[in-house]
C-alpha cells in the first residue's frame, strides 16, 4: 500500500512537470495566457495537495486534501480538453495529458470515495 501511495505521488509530480513542458508549446497569444495560468496552477496543485494528504492529521484531513487534489485534477482535465479542442500546442502531448488527467481523476475519485465519512 505504501508503494502505491509513493507511485501515485510520483505520477502526479510527473503529470505536473509534463503539463509545464506542454504549456511551453502553446503559441504566444494573449488569449492563451489564461490557459497557461489556470492549467499550471491546477496541475501543480493536484500533486501538492496529494502530498499534503500524506501528512494528514486525521482521516478527515486526509480525505479533505484528496478531495482538493481531485477537484484540481478535474480542472486540469477541463483545460487540457479545451486545448485539445482548440488544437493548441503539441497535439500528441496534449492528447496524452488528457488521457493521463482522466486516469488520475479516476484514481483520486476512488480514493476520495473510499475515505469519505
Amino acid at each position: 500500500m505504501e508503494k502505491d501511495k509513493k507511485d501515485l505521488a510520483e505520477r502526479l509530480f510527473r503529470f505536473a512537470v509534463s503539463v509545464m513542458r506542454y504549456l511551453k508549446t502553446l503559441p504566444p497569444a494573449i488569449e492563451n495566457n489564461v490557459i497557461r495560468y489556470q492549467l499550471s496552477k491546477s496541475a501543480s496543485s493536484s500533486g501538492a495537495n496529494y502530498e499534503e494528504s500524506q501528512a494528514g492529521a486525521s482521516r478527515a484531513d486526509f480525505h479533505n486534501k484528496v478531495e482538493i487534489a481531485l477537484k484540481e485534477m478535474r480542472e486540469s482535465n477541463y483545460w487540457l480538453r479545451m486545448c485539445d479542442a482548440l488544437e493548441l500546442g503539441d497535439k500528441a502531448m496534449c492528447k496524452s495529458l488528457v488521457k493521463e488527467s482522466g486516469e488520475l481523476k479516476n484514481i483520486l475519485g476512488t480514493i476520495a470515495s473510499k475515505t469519505s465519512k
